[in-house]
C-alpha cells in the first residue's frame, strides 16, 4: 500500500469524513494537521496549489480534497489506487 497523507484541521468536517473512508477502507495515513501552523498550511497549499483542507496523497499522486477522494470511491478507482 503506496503512503498516504492528509492535511487536515480539527473542527472540518470534510476532514472527519476523508479520513472515515480510509479508515474503513484499512489504509493506513498519516495526518498532518494544519491548525495554527501557518508554514504547514503554506506548504500544503504550495505542494497542492489549493489552500482548503483536507489535502489527501496517495503516494505521489494528489488526490485533491474529500469530495474528489468520494468521487474515486464512487467510481470504483480508489481501491486500485490503494494497492498499488
Amino acid at each position: 500500500m503506496p503512503p498516504i497523507v492528509v492535511y487536515t484541521k480539527a473542527a472540518c468536517p470534510y476532514c472527519h469524513a476523508a479520513k472515515a473512508l480510509l479508515t474503513a477502507k484499512g489504509a493506513p495515513f498519516e495526518e498532518i494537521s494544519v491548525d495554527g501552523d501557518y508554514a504547514a498550511q503554506a506548504a500544503m497549499a504550495r505542494r497542492a496549489g489549493r489552500s482548503t483542507v483536507p489535502q489527501i496523497w496517495i503516494g505521489d499522486q494528489h488526490v485533491g480534497g474529500c469530495d474528489d477522494l468520494h468521487a474515486l470511491e464512487a467510481a470504483g478507482r480508489l481501491d486500485p489506487l490503494l494497492t498499488r
